[in-house]
């Protein structure tokens, strides 16, 4: 049915003067107008054009180091997560280090998120709250994780369990 709309659409923007082609082209083509789904946050200019940009002060805990800690940490979750169904075990304390490293990777990741897409000096009580929710939802699951491996089966029991079923 689209096909059909189309082609006397186009039949219609043939048979029209040069001038209001576009014009039709356009209308044909496009089923709303253009409209911004968010309005722009307040802007503010700081200095004038000649002041440098601001070099941040170099810290540890964030680029090199951070990028390496979130390599590592992505990386052992290889083994951790093979590791009990190669070996044909199921220890309590590799499913408690499982659990940890998921947690850990988990919340790192979605830090990066509200680092990299929610700026401080746009949005800061916006990042603030991001980042005081993504640590109440990471010492919530974290608890429930370990409610779940004390008083459960645990995390790589279930996932043997899903696997059979």
């Amino acid at each position: 049915m689209a096909s059909i709309a189309r082609s006397s659409l186009l039949r219609q923007v043939a048979t029209k003067p040069a001038i209001q082609n576009s014009v039709i082209a356009r209308a044909a083509f496009h089923t709303t107008a253009k409209r911004d789904i968010l309005p722009p946050l307040p802007q503010r200019v700081v200095g004038t054009v000649n002041d440098a940009a601001p070099v941040p002060l170099p810290s540890p805990s964030h680029g090199s180091y951070h990028w390496t800690f979130d390599r590592l940490v992505a990386a052992s979750l290889i083994p951790l997560t093979v590791a009990p169904f190669a070996a044909g075990s199921l220890n309590p304390t590799m499913d408690a280090v499982l659990c940890a490293t998921l947690l850990i990777h988990s919340h790192t990741g979605f830090q990066n998120i509200i680092v990299d897409y929610v700026p401080q000096y746009r949005t800061p009580r916006a990042r603030k709250a991001a980042i005081w929710g993504l640590n109440a939802a990471t010492v919530v699951v974290g608890l429930a994780l370990y409610e779940y491996e004390t008083s459960d089966v645990g995390i790589t029991e279930t996932i043997k369990r899903l696997w059979k079923a």
